[in-house]
């Protein structure tokens, strides 16, 4: 078993992002600083040119006092104090900043005030200075300009230098933290990760002793726990691995032979046919596979009143006899469906019994000498089907898993038994729609023509009593009419009743079906088919031949006609079309009664294959019956075709 592994005080996370951190904050801190003096060596470059401005401004100042252009002069004050205004302000766009150091500080003001002096002496005076004195305070003042444009290269040089000295210090700082983090990968992650890969190393060398010293408290100090656990825990298993595999292989066979009767349980009841033959197969397997003495299948009628002993594997006959039919709750293997649950029962002595009424229960048993009994209810949704009991002749205790093995074989059984029911009653139904199928077909045919041959008779007679020849003859040819038309009816029904299909064509049942309607009726028929599709199943073609012959026997019985048409379309969908040049009918509600043959049974047979029957006719014209598929129902018959 691993041992717990501490929580990691500091995680390598965590140093590794407190070494980035201080790394990281120092380089943005010296690029601010690089960004800051670059900013001021521009700006005071910019401030160097405006000053240089002021003085070429001054020169164009003096020469305009010279000329006496007033609007020159005040075009010229008006520069020089916009000059002023931006070394004062900065200008961030170009960008123009004055140096912040006190000494460029007070060139400035210095080159200001002796401004506001000159200003007042050149411009605000009635008359200016002479030319030769505006020369000398114009040398003078941009004497001053020089000065402060000296000042300002000086600080400009100050931070060049800084600037430089800043980059240096910039390289230092990568290489110090370059080799800052080479040494806490090696310390934090290369030697644990070497550590851990050495011993990985001897364990796979076979050395189960090998442990790896923890000498931090992060993810590798944890990796490194792991690891002396995880040799542990090999170590131990190593050591009683042969009695762990012993153990191992034991469970596994006795899980193999639980599969193993799974498998033949599931086996059998899916090829037995019938109920006794199911419950005595399953009941020589379950004893088998429970290893029991003894076993029973019991059956439980609807209302769950008693329970039947179908099968037994093992039981004396006495027991035999004497439980073959037990009242529900008579005993403690017949269990209410309330109360039903998988249980083991011990079976004391006699005298050792709980009460008197517990030893009559289970009497039965323990003279046959079990000592204990398991029952199993089979349920199927909440209805009890049966019972399974197991019988022993030592006291039994039940695990959990052969519970489940014997709940899992009850519901494989009680699967069965509702299987052969469902078979039962869909045989049930097939036979009883049959009946019906033939009682209509007798109906619609033979039963007709027997009245009217019943109806013929007492003409004859009738007109043998009243000494009628002619009429008695008359008689006689319907008579023989009659008895001819049942006769092609009850030959037209054993070819419906005898119609079998080949394979996966339906062509050769078609052709065969007109060959023998050509003999019946001399008349002459044609076949097509158009389109290759998907072929139909064989209860499907069973059905397009039944409503193809019924149209044939309608044309044959009642259109009058010289010859027919069948025509057949496979794609998109199942089209069959029977027509004939007779002479028709008026399709009306008549058309649709009773006494109409097989017009309402060809509707019911499209039905049953989830298709349509569609019946025209023009009087003179002869007659269409059109049967239609739907394409799912073609589609399905193909896919079972080739699941085949």
């Amino acid at each position: 078993m691993y041992s717990k592994i501490p929580r990691p005080t500091r995680s390598l996370g965590a140093k590794l992002n407190l070494i980035g951190g201080c790394v990281l904050l120092l380089a943005l801190s010296g690029i601010g600083l690089m960004l800051s003096f670059t900013w001021q060596l521009n700006g005071g470059a910019a401030a160097v040119n405006e000053a240089g401005r002021m003085r070429m401004q001054t020169w164009r100042l003096a020469h305009a006092l010279d000329g006496g252009d007033r609007g020159q002069i005040e075009r010229q004050l008006a520069q020089f104090e916009q000059s002023l205004q931006l070394l004062s302000r900065g200008d961030p766009q170009r960008p123009l900043v004055l140096p912040s150091d006190p000494a460029s500080q007070a060139a400035f003001l210095e080159v200001h005030a002796q401004w506001r002096r000159l200003r007042a002496d050149w411009a605000e005076r009635a008359a200016p200075p002479a030319a030769a004195q505006v020369a000398a305070q114009a040398a003078a003042f941009v004497e001053r300009i020089d000065d402060f444009v000296s000042t300002i290269e000086l600080q400009l040089a100050r931070l060049t230098t800084w600037l430089k000295w800043l980059q240096f210090a910039m390289v230092g700082l990568a290489l110090t933290a370059a080799a800052a983090l080479l040494h806490a990968g090696y310390r934090l992650i290369l030697r644990p990760l070497s550590r851990l890969q050495t011993g990985l190393a001897q364990v796979g060398r076979g050395d189960l002793e090998a442990r790896v010293s923890v000498s931090s408290h992060d993810e590798f100090g944890a990796l490194s726990e792991g690891f002396n656990a995880m040799a542990a825990t090999l170590q131990g298993l190593y050591q009683n691995l042969e009695a762990q595999v012993s153990a191992k292989t034991q469970d596994l066979a006795l899980q193999n032979t639980r599969l193993a009767a799974l498998y033949r349980a599931a086996d059998w009841v899916s090829k037995a046919d019938s109920l006794p033959t199911l419950a005595q197969g399953f009941a020589t397997q379950l004893r088998a596979v429970a290893q029991a003495d003894a076993s029973a299948v019991r059956w439980s009628d609807e209302g769950n009143r008693r329970y039947l002993l179908l099968a037994s594997d093992g039981l004396p006959q006495t027991l035999v006899d004497e439980e073959q039919c037990v009242p529900t709750g008579a005993c403690f293997c017949g269990q209410t469906l309330e109360s039903a649950e998988t249980r083991v029962i011990p079976i004391l002595p006699l005298q050792d019994g709980p009460d008197a009424d517990a030893r009559a229960m289970l009497g039965h048993c323990e003279r046959a000498g079990f000592q204990a009994v398991i029952t199993v209810p089979v349920r199927l949704h909440e209805r009890m089907l049966g019972e399974l009991n197991l019988f022993y002749r030592q006291p039994k205790e039940l695990a959990a898993d052969e519970r489940a093995l014997l709940e899992t074989l009850a519901s494989h059984l009680a699967g069965a038994i509702e299987g052969l029911r469902a078979s039962a009653m869909e045989r049930e139904a097939a036979v009883a729609e049959e009946r019906g199928l033939l009682a209509r077909e007798l109906h619609d045919s033979i039963a007709q023509s027997l009245s009217f041959l019943k109806i013929q008779v007492s003409l004859l007679r009738q007109a043998q009593e009243r000494q009628q020849p002619e009429a008695a003859a008359q008689a006689v040819a319907e008579l023989d009419a009659g008895v001819r038309e049942s006769l092609a009816d009850v030959r037209a029904l054993l070819l419906h009743f005898r119609t079998r299909t080949n394979g996966e064509d339906i062509l050769p049942a078609l052709q065969s079906t007109l060959r023998k309607f050509e003999q019946q009726s001399g008349l002459q028929s044609e076949l097509s088919m158009a389109n290759d599709g998907l072929p139909l199943a064989a209860d499907v073609q069973v059905q397009v031949l039944h409503v193809v012959q019924e149209a044939l026997s309608n044309v044959r019985k009642h259109a009058q006609a010289r010859r027919v048409w069948v025509s057949v379309q496979q794609r998109p969908f199942w089209r069959v079309e029977v027509r004939d040049d007779g002479c028709g009918f008026q399709p009306d509600a008549a058309a649709w009664d009773e006494t109409h043959v097989g017009l309402r049974i060809m509707q019911e047979r499209a039905a049953r294959i989830g298709g349509r029957v569609e019946v025209s006719s023009v009087p003179g014209q002869g007659s269409r019956v059109v049967l239609s598929l739907e394409p799912l129902v073609s589609a399905d018959a193909g896919i079972q075709k080739g699941n085949a």
